[in-house]
């Protein structure tokens, strides 16, 4: 098990930060950093989020520096749907029906899908049976080849900017299951040999419906100031059309 320093140096590692870079932005001085690291100081629970919210930690790590300091966690871990974040359920469900009739959904930190609205029904029609059991995947529904990948135009650009993503993403916040579902699904092969995307944020997703094709790109929406794990670790997946062939597409499917 890591002391509380351990853990501390290892996400100013992970954030290539040096003590005194880190003592600056906490405002510290570079002696207290080293000493907390090393374990030579016992640090308050307010210093050790201090230092933490300087380090960008997850608050699910957060109560794990904590509690290897020997404090109770402070950060609580509850349902979306249960009473106690019925607000904030309540204001993912309006996002998602807003958002008709185009494509929108709610993943948590492993990409499992939490909610959806109803236009992603038709993109499900013809998924394997056995992909659509809770907790259903996004990323396996989509890369799986009984899932949505032969359906998508461009999978080899999608399979690399979600690689990257899911990259920085296990970069940002280490998680074994993530890294074992990008090892599975996402580790470059000879296919992906020198293949690159020269903006993430431009490439559409191109599926292929009935030889119609659509192109969508997306936004991710985060809660801004979580206090609780769950709101921390989710995000709302939205799916726009680039053109207006595309748009008719969705417009119609909700007319129907």
């Amino acid at each position: 098990m890591y002391t509380v320093g351990e853990l501390l140096r290892q996400w100013r590692h992970r954030r290539r930060l040096s003590q005194l870079d880190l003592a600056i932005a906490a405002d510290v001085s570079a002696r207290h950093v080293s000493l907390v690291e090393t374990g030579k100081s016992n640090p308050s629970p307010d210093m050790i989020l201090r230092l933490a919210d300087q380090l960008e930690v997850p608050l699910r790590e957060r109560n794990r520096l904590l509690l290897a300091a020997g404090f109770a966690p402070r950060y609580t871990e509850r349902p979306l749907g249960g009473d106690a974040l019925s607000a904030a359920w309540g204001a993912v469900e309006r996002v998602l029906r807003a958002h008709e009739p185009y494509p929108a959904l709610v993943i948590d930190r492993r990409w499992n899908i939490v909610m959806t609205n109803r236009a992603l029904g038709p993109f499900l029609a013809d998924v394997a049976p056995d992909l659509l059991r809770p907790p259903i995947n996004m990323l396996r529904l989509g890369l799986d080849p009984r899932g949505l990948a032969p359906r998508i135009v461009n999978l080899a650009e999608m399979r690399v900017v979600l690689r990257a993503r899911i990259a920085r993403q296990l970069a940002t916040a280490p998680d074994p299951e993530l890294a074992a579902l990008y090892e599975e699904l996402l580790a470059p092969g000879s296919e992906d040999a020198g293949r690159a995307v020269e903006s993430e944020v431009v490439i559409p997703m191109i599926f292929n419906f009935g030889g119609r094709e659509l192109r969508l790109f997306s936004t991710t929406t985060t809660f801004g100031t979580p206090m609780d794990i769950t709101l921390d670790e989710v995000a709302i997946e939205s799916y726009y059309p680039e053109d207006e062939e595309s748009a008719d597409y969705f417009r119609s499917l909700a007319g129907a």
